[in-house]
């Protein structure tokens, strides 16, 4: 029958029954789309009133209360959109609405395909037919590249669906089939033409208050996120034990990065955009992150299963990390005490251990910029900092030849902000190479700076191990300074230089608001101290270059005059500790003299007071969109003709 539908006569003539007795017929995806394949754009256009035809008589199966036909409309349509968009990326001369609809029915054929699926999704109905409307909507809006580009969006804009996708999310059963389709589908509407035009999805989403929702997507999110972090402490677990491993033990550490190769899972980047777009848009989510979910329990068996097997592929099938199971996920060991947030710390420390893969570097700075916005909300600061609200979090840690395993029992319960600078400084000690990863490290800093800003103005002193930061960021400049002639050529690196050194200062002229004890200060005195040559060095670098006339002599100019209260310092104590040495014959002098020699020469110290330390500006959404390509995240499976037969069996 798809054999007539290719002939320039309209098949209805030779058979009036022809479009009825089409969707009684198993549809045969991969026939249609490579039919449509090897036409080309001079023979689609001579067929265009029958695929016009077509298009507009699955829209009308839609509505027919027979669910077999409403099955085999969807799965038609999904071929339908899928081969003509892909026909149009090799050739030209036809417009992709005209072909599928006829552009002077095109705003009614839309408005009734929108009203259709929305009437679907909304019903009582079958779960398998919701799924596959989602599914249907998730062809239309990734079937190109650039998701700005796809036109017949602008009808999904007018004719929302934005309700259809609450009550999804809002209903615990609804949501446990189609909350992952759901959730990844309001994420990329939401970044249809963002910074173009008013998109009414944005608009919405910024508003939701109801709190049945918000916690829904929050669960959603969570158990994706979850399902990732599972996976992969079960290849880690599983690599530990296996022969490799004990290869590895054997002959050291040299193999550790093929190791690392071998416990890859492939990362999320469609949940990551749905959670950005949550907090970056939506103040009253940021209150979902703080949340544990009762609902997250062990995975258990439905009472009455609804078939979702997934069979004929539509697209790139990803792996088993990125589909919700048909129960509600667990989240790993310490299930009392998590929520969304501490999940998502564990999923961004798996994921930025190796920003070399493209994936992993995307998602390595999706997670960033999220940390980011949470960063600058006051409300998440609250919580990240409350001293009444203490988790134990275990973040991965890369495998390094110079440092031990930490072991996860000894971990401190302590307030979140703990983990996220646990987080920022594991980044920081842990991708100095050559593939410099600047933007991330800028990031990075910056996390570390709007959360020691709200510290400062909130006078909130954390018992933290801030030598911690501070050694890792000393080793950041040598790292810089070793470089500099292969990352100049890249970067400016002076801007990160910058970024660092005013943390120095920040911990300088603030520390004692928000340090936890004044011993506290004393050791960030003892460090800048200690490590004076690193400071002498970067001095020395950013002098030279400031001096000549040279591209960099501006920032790197910035950098000399951010140095003032480090130099005054190091200028101040480097005599007296020398002359306490010679006056108590002491060659090398242990960290408690160094110290009491601090202590007793406070009075004596001039330095000079910095503008603008505690100031940021916020993240600038236009200028850091994490829009990235998420088909590999989504399965695009129709479902088995089967078990849809099965499940429709009660059909005369």
């Amino acid at each position: 029958m798809y054999d007539e539908i290719f002939m320039i006569e309209d098949p209805s003539k030779r058979n009036p029954r022809f479009w009825e007795e089409l969707f009684l017929m198993k549809v045969n995806l991969e026939y249609l789309e490579g039919k449509l394949e090897s036409l080309d754009g001079e023979e689609l256009m001579k067929i265009k009133d029958n695929m016009n035809c077509l298009f507009q008589h699955c829209i009308q199966a839609l509505g027919e209360e027979h669910p077999i036909r409403v099955v085999n409309a969807l799965q038609t349509l999904c071929a339908l959109i899928r081969g003509v968009h892909h026909k149009n990326k090799s050739t030209s001369g036809f417009d992709i609405i005209n072909m599928l609809m006829g552009f002077d029915k095109a705003e009614l054929c839309m408005k009734n395909l929108m009203e259709s699926l929305d009437a679907l999704l909304c019903a009582e109905g079958s779960e398998s037919l919701k799924s596959l409307c989602l599914k249907l909507l998730l062809c239309l809006v990734t079937v190109t590249d650039n998701i700005s580009q796809n036109t017949i969006l602008e009808y999904v804009m007018i004719n929302s669906i934005f309700e259809a996708i609450l009550q999804i999310l809002s209903n615990p059963l609804s949501r446990r089939e189609h909350g992952y389709d759901s959730v990844v589908l309001l994420a990329l509407l939401v970044n249809y033409r963002k910074y173009e035009s008013v998109n009414p999805y944005i608009v919405k989403l910024s508003i939701i208050d109801d709190e049945a929702t918000l916690n829904g997507m929050g669960l959603v999110i969570a158990q994706a996120l979850s399902e990732y972090n599972r996976q992969y402490k079960d290849k880690e677990e599983e690599h530990q034990s296996g022969f490799f491993s004990a290869l590895t033990n054997m002959v050291g550490s040299m193999f550790i990065a093929d190791a690392d190769e071998k416990i890859s899972v492939q990362t999320n980047e469609a949940i990551l955009l749905a959670l950005y777009e949550a907090v970056h848009l939506n103040r009253n989510f940021i209150t979902v992150l703080a949340q544990s979910h009762p609902e997250i329990r062990l995975v258990t068996e439905p009472i009455s299963p609804v078939p979702t097997t997934p069979v004929t592929p539509l697209g790139t099938t990803p792996p088993a990390s990125d589909v919700i199971s048909t129960a509600e996920l667990p989240f790993d060991a310490d299930v009392q005490t998590s929520n969304l947030l501490i999940t998502f710390l564990k999923y961004s420390s798996i994921v930025m251990q190796d920003t070399k893969d493209e994936h992993r570097l995307h998602s390595g700075k999706l997670c960033l910029i999220i940390l980011t916005c949470i960063a600058e909300d006051q409300y998440a600061n609250a919580f990240l900092h409350d001293d009444n609200m203490n988790f134990r979090v275990n973040l991965h840690r890369m495998p390094m030849r110079h440092r031990k395993k930490a072991a996860d029992k000894n971990l401190p319960c302590r307030p979140l902000v703990c983990a996220v600078l646990d987080l920022m400084v594991e980044f920081v000690v842990t991708h100095m190479m050559k593939e410099f990863p600047m933007d991330l490290y800028v990031r990075c800093i910056q996390i570390v700076h709007k959360l020691l800003c709200y510290q400062k103005k909130c006078r909130v002193r954390l018992h933290y191990t801030w030598r911690e930061l501070w050694s890792a960021l000393i080793n950041l400049l040598k790292f810089l300074m070793s470089n500099e002639t292969v990352l100049l050529a890249k970067y400016n690196i002076f801007t990160l230089a910058l970024m660092v050194i005013n943390l120095f200062n920040m911990f300088i002229t603030y520390g004692d608001t928000f340090l936890p004890t004044p011993s506290s200060y004393d050791e960030l005195y003892y460090e800048i101290i200690r490590m004076h040559q690193s400071f002498d060095n970067l001095y020395s670098m950013v002098l030279r270059l400031s001096t000549n006339a040279g591209q960099w002599k501006e920032p790197a100019s910035k950098v000399t005059h951010a140095l003032v209260n480090i130099r005054a310092i190091i200028n101040h104590f480097n005599p007296k500790i020398e002359s306490y040495a010679a006056v108590n014959h002491i060659s090398q002098l242990a960290e408690e003299q160094v110290l009491e020699v601090v202590r007793s020469n406070y009075d004596t110290l001039t330095l000079k007071l910095q503008d603008g330390l505690d100031q940021y500006e916020q993240l600038v959404s236009h200028s850091s969109s994490p829009l990235i390509n998420v088909r590999q995240n989504l399965a695009f499976n129709t479902l088995s003709q089967e078990v849809l037969l099965k499940e429709f069996s009660t059909i005369s």
